[in-house]
């Protein structure tokens, strides 16, 4: 097995399913390990220190929207997707809102489930010139050092709400609509749709705190950031 690409971790119950997601990860140049349980799975995320996560949600033991909860709460800010049968728009919402930075419902697309890792991993990565310092008001943003700070204080943000921060903070004053920053930040149709846009907004507003007013609803439009 090659891992020139890195370790993908992957927790799910169903073994055929967590075979082809091996399988095809393994076939695109990741490393992976699998875990079929909660407990073991957030055990693997501290043991293994993983480029990615994949996790199923509905897990025995501890699900996984528990995994990511304890994995922000410790400071870990790995990219997560959760792959589950739940497509109710209430547990993907709440799972966005547990920090998880994107949402596969079954059956899926193991090619696509791949694709969408590189995707995640390409803007974890950043521009390849490190990009230069964005700042709007309070905010500052640092893509070569994956870094916000909000009046100097660093912030924790994952992986989505960076490059959606990012994005917005690029160009101040334009307004993105929702399809828009779909398509320029996930780079993808994302399950949730573009309510996935909203949520992950609100999550930075609040995580911005008092600086939460630089990023502007434009009713029936989208977002911007403008101070």
């Amino acid at each position: 097995m090659t891992d020139a690409k890195g370790l993908v971790l992957v927790v799910e119950d169903e073994r055929p399913i967590a075979d082809l997601v091996r399988l095809y990860l393994s076939r695109d140049g990741f490393g992976v390990h699998v875990e079929h349980d909660g407990v073991a799975g957030l055990a693997a995320v501290r043991r293994t220190k993983p480029v990615a996560c994949i996790l199923d949600i509905a897990l025995p033991g501890l699900e996984g929207t528990e995994i990511v909860r304890q994995m922000r709460a410790e400071g870990d800010w790995t990219p997560v997707i959760f792959l589950t049968a739940r497509d109710d728009e209430v547990d993907r919402i709440l799972g966005l809102e547990m920090g998880a930075d994107d949402y596969v419902t079954k059956p899926f697309s193991p090619r696509e489930l791949v694709t969408r890792v590189r995707t995640l991993l390409r803007r974890a990565a950043g521009p390849p010139d490190g990009g230069r310092v964005r700042t709007l008001g309070p905010v500052a943003l640092d893509p070569a050092r994956r870094l916000v700070t909000v009046d100097g204080v660093p912030l924790s943000l994952t992986q989505t709400e960076f490059d959606l921060l990012g994005h917005l903070l690029g160009r101040p004053g334009r307004v993105f609509t929702r399809e828009e920053l779909l398509a320029t930040v996930w780079g993808y149709a994302s399950a949730a749709g573009t309510r996935t846009v909203d949520v992950h907004v609100a999550q930075v507003r609040a995580k911005l705190g008092a600086a939460a007013g630089l990023i502007r609803t434009v009713r029936g439009v989208g977002y911007t950031a403008d101070a």
